[in-house]
């Protein structure tokens, strides 16, 4: 008997997410080495801990997967291509990136949609939700080093940033745990 609740497609689609996931974690971890290796250890930091956050969204899709009587694979990712040259050039990139990824989640939302799977659909929901504020974070980077002076900024704002970065908490919420009471 086949317990698979979702189709082959979504699967797939799934599958694929799993993959940009992971893909978003290397890219995370390597701007995160690209600035420390400039002497932003704040930033980096700040980085680190973004790549293990894309690591859980990778475990809760594969979770999702499992939970439907689906089998999830591990497939391989490349190499992040480019490294960025400015703080500017890395804030940007991590703003392009989230939207890339905002928009693979619409599809798939859009997709379950079509295929009227309510349970991928409302699973969805919570990764909407998420990009919102990961969007939002991305920009709010944006926003403080423009405040900062951008690449003219002076050594003390872009330390002061630096230090604001590096004090931010370092704990992040395993996936697993987020509830619909309670999503962070």
């Amino acid at each position: 008997m086949n317990t698979n609740r979702l189709s082959k497609a979504m699967e797939t689609s799934l599958i694929k997410q799993v993959t940009k996931e992971n893909q978003a974690s290397q890219i995370y971890l390597a701007l995160g080495i690209w600035a420390d290796t400039k002497g932003y250890g704040g930033i980096a930091n700040f980085l680190f801990r973004h790549a293990q956050e894309e690591r859980n969204h990778m475990i809760k899709i594969m979770m999702y997967i499992l939970e439907r009587g689906g089998e999830p694979k591990v497939e391989a990712v490349e190499a992040p291509s480019k490294l960025p040259k400015t703080i500017t050039e890395c804030f940007n990139m991590v703003f392009e990136h989230e939207v890339d990824n905002t928009n693979a989640i619409y599809n798939l939302v859009n997709q379950s949609m079509d295929e009227k799977d309510w349970a991928t659909w409302n699973f969805a929901q919570w990764f909407v939700k998420e990009q919102i504020e990961e969007e939002k974070l991305a920009l709010q980077l944006i926003d403080k080093l423009k405040i900062a002076g951008g690449d003219r900024a002076s050594d003390e704002s872009l330390f002061s940033l630096d230090k604001f970065l590096e004090s931010a908490p370092d704990e992040v919420t395993l996936s697993r745990e987020s509830t619909a009471d309670n999503p962070e």
